[in-house]
């Protein structure tokens, strides 16, 4: 009789590190959370957005210093080490990424370009072209996601306080308008980051300069959002006011400003978890389940100026990372009620910003 061998599922956390042009790399222990550095890549100054392939292969990391360029690094699923594979020229400096749930298409959003871009993903899963298609967007594109079908695809303008809604045709992976082409947030909330629910229903959109989380309910025939509710992520007590554009007019106060900067939800869709820089915080929203109706819970100080946070695909951890701290910190959450537990702190290189997550069964 022969005995059936299990191993257990390996987990990596990959972290760049803008200001020391890496991006580090570390083994999550599937029981604990606990990290451990495997090694840090050099890659390049200003790294900052990256993305997984669905099929694990392939990390992609974006340099925001010129030559602007995109990465395909290959994961070595044994032990989490990249390699790379191809370097792509990109139409500009792109603050985003993400790709199509069929791993054929790479998003980019430039916030200081306004503008937002298509690149082909070959078979092989390597960028090798440059971008298929370039769209002026309003002001500052600041991030650019699908919606989990892949049909529908929506871009935040954070200048002009928009969120643009796309077509995508699947056999051209060419974007077009939607109708409408547009749904504005409420002035001077500044959009940023997007997440889709588990279930496609629900698009939330946090607001850099409010920090806000806005619900829209995604209607799935035409791929439109439709606003059901605003719930503020900065509780009054921060003593925060709103931020301010880049372009606008009004001076700056030198006040205290809300500063949000990025958003999860568990693979549930139980728990919602934004980050706030000015004051350090990651806050948590339970998520209704029948409705996807937000309830701001409370929220928890975690490392200095927190760009980055991701969930583990298991949803039992979240790593958080702060521009200006050397330190990563990764929390358990509470499956019963999404409480954030701190498990540990570990070093990491500076300008420590975006964080992906994955895992080999």
């Amino acid at each position: 009789m022969v005995q059936s061998s299990f191993s257990a599922p390996r987990t990596f956390v990959y972290v760049s590190a803008a200001v020391a042009g890496t991006i580090d790399i570390y083994g999550m222990d599937g029981t604990t959370g606990a990290l451990t550095q495997v090694s840090s890549a050099d890659v390049g100054q200003m790294v900052m957005p990256m993305a997984i392939s669905p099929d694990r292969r392939h990390l992609y990391a974006v340099i925001r210093s010129q030559p602007y360029r995109v990465l395909t690094l290959a994961i070595d699923p044994a032990t989490g080490k990249l390699r790379q594979e191809a370097v792509t020229g990109l139409p500009d400096n792109m603050a985003y990424i993400s790709l199509d749930p069929t791993g054929g298409l790479l998003f980019a959003a430039s916030y200081g370009g306004n503008k937002i871009a298509v690149l082909l993903i070959g078979k092989n899963g390597l960028v090798n072209g440059q971008a298929q298609q370039v769209i002026a967007t309003g002001r500052n594109a600041h991030s650019i996601v699908s919606d989990r079908t892949g049909k529908y695809v929506f871009a935040a303008n954070l200048g002009s306080d928009a969120v643009q809604q796309f077509i995508l045709d699947p056999e051209t992976g060419i974007l077009k308008a939607n109708d409408p082409t547009q749904v504005l947030t409420g002035p001077g909330f500044g959009p940023r980051h997007i997440v889709v629910s588990p279930d496609n229903r629900a698009v939330y959109v946090l607001t850099e300069l409010t920090g806000h989380v806005i619900h829209y309910a995604l209607d799935a025939t035409n791929g439109t959002l439709s606003e059901i509710e605003s719930v503020a992520s900065v509780p009054e007590n921060a003593r925060l006011s709103p931020g301010v554009a880049p372009t606008a007019a009004q001076a700056d106060d030198d006040k205290p400003k809300v500063w949000a900067a990025d958003i999860a939800i568990t693979p549930d869709g139980k728990f919602l978890y934004t980050t706030e820089r000015t004051t350090s915080r990651i806050a948590l929203f339970h998520v209704g389940a029948d409705n996807g109706r937000l309830v701001y819970v409370t929220n928890y100080p975690t490392e200095q100026q927190p760009r980055g946070i991701r969930i583990d695909p298991s949803g039992r951890f979240l790593v958080a990372s702060g521009e200006k701290s050397d330190r990563l910190s990764v929390y358990a959450i509470d499956q019963a009620d999404g409480g954030l537990g701190l498990l540990g702190r570990y070093p990491v290189n500076a300008g420590a910003n975006w964080i992906e997550i994955v895992t080999f069964p």
